[in-house]
């Protein structure tokens, strides 16, 4: 089967361009959103992906009308590959059935891994660079000293559960279980200097 993709980002917007193409590539169903591109959660999308089988072909009339950015767009044709689906872009005239639509979707695969690679790059070199003039990365504790305190001083006491002691101070189990270690870590490293 194929099945069309459609969608306007505001209600304002018309779809007769988008639906019309569609019709024209062969689409037998199409499915619409009215929704931002920026918006994860699209009910047309869900649907989409419900009805959607192993021989069918995807079609949408441009590639920013299914994916809001570069790594969406490569994960749907992950996903289309997986499942056996064929993929079409009307105004790109890219079509994965093709040898060179294969090129291409392959393209957009690298450029996706180069992109990652150049953030992750970015990444550790920042982190360096602030190690190098003394600052720590990571998140900045959920609480100050004192409290962090009163959280192992409870636990110690074993009155309450942990869940308990979580949902009074608005932190995690890792996170309790975390400053434990932490004060028990300090203890024996002041009874080692002592």
């Amino acid at each position: 089967m194929i099945i069309g993709y459609a969608r306007v980002s505001t209600n304002d917007q018309n779809l007769d361009l988008q639906r019309d193409a569609l019709r024209k590539a062969g689409c037998e169903k199409i499915i619409e959103d009215k929704a931002s591109g920026s918006v994860a959660e699209r009910p047309g999308l869900e649907r989409l992906k419900d009805m959607l089988r192993e021989g069918d072909t995807l079609v949408v009339w441009r590639l920013d009308r299914l994916a809001r950015s570069l790594r969406h767009l490569i994960d749907w044709m992950n996903y289309c590959d997986s499942e056996k689906i064929a993929f079409q872009s009307i105004e790109e005239n890219i079509a994965t059935n093709t040898a060179t639509g294969k090129l291409i979707f392959h393209i957009f695969g690298a450029m996706a891994e180069f992109e990652r690679n150049l953030i992750r790059e970015r990444t550790h070199a920042g982190l360096a660079a602030a190690r190098a003039r003394g600052r720590m990365g990571g998140r900045p504790k959920a609480l100050n000293r004192d409290k962090r305190q009163v959280v192992v001083d409870l636990y110690n006491a074993k009155k309450l559960s942990v869940q308990k002691i979580c949902d009074m101070m608005g932190i995690s189990k890792p996170t309790l279980y975390k400053y434990v270690r932490e004060t028990q870590q300090t203890k024996d490293t002041d009874s080692k200097k002592g």
